[in-house]
Parts: structure tokens; C-alpha cells; sequence
């Protein structure tokens, strides 16, 4: 190589690193941006977590100190009034607190507990169809068998994540108003529902057995659930 190539090179050379060094100085400040961004984003995504975890732990230990009381008044008052720092655990408090007021002979309380819970667009529907169900065997003085019938009737609609539960309770009011025939038609379909829990074919079966009936046999496919 001669001794002009050699000069063309570095001077070629030079020029390549002031062009970068230029490229540098003139966009780096994006690199140094990025890394902040993707530091700091993670810097507070971890702040985040630690705040949940830390809402959590305080909500779940108001919530246990609220139920360590051996009169249900005095947990129902206790869930009533307890603050909680994580707003997605209120549902587990009003199901809780319609419980405790439940078992403290407040069954109207209970009830309208449960029902502003039912009625609250914000709950997830499933929530709010526990919350009805629990609603209506909590006010069971409060509403009149026909409305009783009606409000299982709208719970156990296809579809309905508590029909079968729903249906039973419905079962369950014929027998009381002596309709044995409807009863074991009900439960008998109850039975066979592909749905069905094992502990409610157990009971299923035993009330049809019970009222004279004889149960449906079930499916292959059903029995190995």
C-alpha cells in the first residue's frame, strides 16, 4: 500500500469517527432518555407493588381484627366501620358484614346489605348474584313466599352462575306448600344438569328419595365428575 492509500485511509478513518462522535452529541441525549424512561418506569412499577402488597397485608389484618370478636352485633359493627385500603376487598367486607348481621338476628339489615351490593353496576355480576341469593334467604320474614319464588325464579334463569342453587331453593318451597310432584320434576332436572356439584346431587338425590321419588340414573359422563 502506498503511502497516499495509507494517508486516504486514515483521513477517511477520521472523518468516519467525527461523523459518529457528531451523531453522538447530536441524538445521544435520546439513549440517555431511555434509559431514564425504562428505569424509572421500572423504579415505579415496583413502588406500585410494594403499595398494593402493603394495602393488602393492612386491609386483610382490619378485616381479620374486625371478625376476632365472639358476638356477631359486635362484628357486624366492627365490619360496618372498618377502613379499608384496598377498595377491591369491599366486596369480601359487605359479604362478610351481611353474614355477621345474619347471624346477629339482623336479618333486614342483612338484607339491605347485600341488596345495595346486588344493585351496584360496579360488581362484578357474579358477585352481585351471591349477593342477591344471600339477600333473600337472609330476609326470609321480609319478603312473602310469592316474592321469595319471583326472586329465585330471576337467580335461577340459564345461564345464572347460582340457577341450580336457585332452582333448588325453588324446589324446596314447593315442598313446603306441599306441590311434591313440581318439587321432584325440579330436582330431578337439578340432577341431571351437567352443571351439578356432587354435593348437590347428593342432596338432590336424597330429597327426591325422600319425597317418594325415584331419582333419574345419571349420565356416564355425569357420574365421573
Amino acid at each position: 500500500m502506498s503511502d497516499t492509500d495509507s494517508f486516504i485511509d486514515e483521513v477517511s478513518e477520521e472523518v468516519r469517527r467525527d461523523a459518529l462522535y457528531a451523531q453522538i452529541r447530536r441524538y445521544g441525549w435520546i439513549a440517555v432518555v431511555a434509559v431514564v424512561a425504562i428505569v424509572g418506569g421500572a423504579s415505579w412499577n415496583e413502588f406500585q407493588k410494594a403499595g398494593q402488597r402493603s394495602a393488602a397485608q393492612a386491609t386483610g389484618d382490619t378485616l381479620l381484627a374486625a371478625l376476632d370478636t365472639s358476638e356477631a352485633a359486635d362484628r357486624s359493627a366492627a365490619l360496618a366501620a372498618a377502613q379499608l385500603e384496598a377498595p377491591e376487598a369491599e366486596i369480601v367486607r359487605q359479604l362478610l358484614l351481611g353474614a355477621a348481621q345474619q347471624e346477629a338476628g339482623e336479618g333486614a339489615a342483612a338484607a339491605a346489605t347485600l341488596n345495595a351490593m346486588a344493585s351496584n353496576p360496579d360488581t362484578a355480576a357474579a358477585y352481585r348474584d351471591v349477593a342477591a341469593f344471600k339477600a333473600i334467604l337472609a330476609d326470609s320474614e321480609g319478603l312473602s313466599a310469592a316474592d321469595r319464588r319471583a326472586a329465585f325464579d330471576v337467580l335461577a334463569q340459564p345461564g345464572r352462575p347460582l340457577a341450580l342453587l336457585a332452582s333448588e331453593q325453588i324446589a324446596l318451597m314447593d315442598v313446603a306448600e306441599g306441590d311434591t310432584e313440581a318439587a321432584i320434576s325440579r330436582l330431578q332436572a337439578i340432577l341431571l344438569d351437567a352443571g351439578a356439584s356432587a354435593g348437590l346431587r347428593q342432596r338432590t338425590t336424597q330429597l327426591i328419595v325422600a319425597l317418594g321419588g325415584q331419582p333419574e340414573e345419571l349420565p356416564t359422563a355425569a357420574i365421573s365428575q
